[in-house]
């Protein structure tokens, strides 16, 4: 009798599916055969904006926002344009299949082709979607989805970590694009372990108030496309809209100038977007003046303010500053130094800048002002929506040949230069 040890096919039995059979190989770089990436577009231009192109078989998306600002209504809409031409898979775990139903109809969609599965078990939800096979499949949502094998409660992080993790692995030996919606804590950040964030492909954040208008996705996290790209869209009795120009509803359009208002050009991944900066300066009745920064860094705030009377001779210490950045934008770059300080500016003096004005730049603490990326396309941008002049670093003038017709550009370097410009054109 002589012992030996049989080859067995490696199962997981947790997932629901099995692996593969056999020891892995390790392969040279030169090796691996190159194959453009296979991307399906959603038939919605916004989304597939965000996610680089559109949907990349066995990709992972994770979805967060707070309630009520449309997550399951952009996926709804999505998998029925969608199921159209591929098996699309809807498992909901919050709703009843009635629910599903009714949203679809409330919002004029297709009904053919789609599939709903109400389920919270995510081995029985492998084990229906291994027979399916669908290309597209969508979990709404994660929190409420569970595992046999731990005896926790659904939605901790144990759950919500092992549920993850069986799910994206399916979905990688599958060829299976996923879609898995995330709930939201009170300071706006995915619930659940930040594992999460780390074993999905893409990270993308609803922006925006639910009482408004306008929803923006913004991705944080992208393994196929770029990051910090923004989709804008509108809420309407059919469900999210794309807007293809969403610089045209950040700009108020003043019938005539006004003091404290100015326009800036800020870059969301590879979009311009105009963006309207507005500035309020009263005589401060309290012993500790305001400084209230909503859509900007407040910190940011502070720190222009002190260099404005630093190199300028401005002093703003005993009045109320407050800046609002239109629209529910959040700007994170420094290319809106130089209208915060105009707009600033503008509201202390209560001289109202022209509305065919706008500006870009850094401001550094020397008082310089320094360049930023892609000027020219910031430029162009502007010159589309009928502006003729430009207050914008030095540096970032064009060439002779790539000058922009009907555009007067003002180049300045210095903080002083700034503010003298401004006066001239006021």
């Amino acid at each position: 009798m002589i012992e030996s040890i049989a080859a067995v096919a490696v199962t997981n039995k947790r997932a629901g599916f099995a692996g593969k059979t056999g020891a892995a190989h390790i392969h040279l770089l030169e090796d691996i055969p190159m194959s453009d990436e296979t991307r399906t577009a959603t038939g919605i231009g916004e989304l597939d904006r965000v996610l680089g192109g559109g949907l990349v078989h066995g990709s992972v998306t994770l979805i967060g926002g707070d309630p009520g600002i449309g997550k399951s209504t952009l996926l709804t809409q999505t998998l029925s344009a969608l199921a159209e031409k591929l098996p699309c898979l809807y498992v909901t775990g919050e709703e009843s299949l009635l629910q599903v139903s009714l949203r679809a109809k409330r919002l004029g969609l297709a009904e053919k082709g789609l599939q709903l599965l109400s389920e919270t078990c995510v081995e029985n939800i492998i084990t229906l979607s291994s027979k399916e096979k669908p290309k597209v499949m969508v979990i709404d949502s994660i929190q409420t989805i569970y595992t046999e094998t731990l005896q926790s409660a659904p939605g901790s992080v144990a759950q919500v970590r092992e549920s993850a993790a069986q799910l994206v692995r399916f979905a990688k030996h599958t060829g299976t694009a996923l879609f898995l919606v995330g709930h939201v804590t009170k300071e706006g950040t995915l619930a659940g372990p930040r594992v999460l964030e780390h074993m999905v492909d893409t990270v993308l954040y609803f922006e925006g108030d639910p009482g408004e208008r306008y929803r923006m996705i913004r991705a944080v996290k992208n393994r196929f496309g770029a990051v910090n790209e923004l989709g804008v869209f509108a809420m309407t009795e059919q469900g999210l809209k794309a807007v293809n120009n969403p610089s045209a509803i950040f700009l108020s359009r003043h019938e005539k100038p006004v003091p404290g208002s100015i326009i800036t050009v800020t870059r969301e991944g590879s979009r311009p977007l105009l963006i309207e900066v507005q500035a309020l300066v009263d005589e401060s009745h309290g012993s500790n003046p305001r400084r209230v920064s909503l859509g900007m860094d407040p910190n940011r705030l502070n720190m222009l303010l002190a260099v404005m009377h630093r190199h300028a001779g401005i002093a703003m210490y005993d009045q109320d500053v407050f800046i609002n950045v239109v629209g529910g934008v959040r700007l994170t770059e420094t290319s809106a130094d130089t209208a915060l300080m105009l707009a600033a500016l503008s509201s202390f003096r209560d001289r109202p800048l022209p509305t065919d004005v706008f500006t870009f730049g850094e401001i550094g603490l020397a008082g310089e002002i320094r360049p930023v990326s892609n000027g020219q396309d910031r430029l162009r941008e502007a010159a589309k929506h009928g502006f003729k002049q430009a207050i914008i670093p030095k540096a970032n003038m064009p060439r002779k040949n790539e000058a922009i017709e009907g555009l007067t550009l003002h180049p300045v370097q210095r903080i002083s230069e700034l503010m003298e410009t401004a006066i001239s054109i006021s």
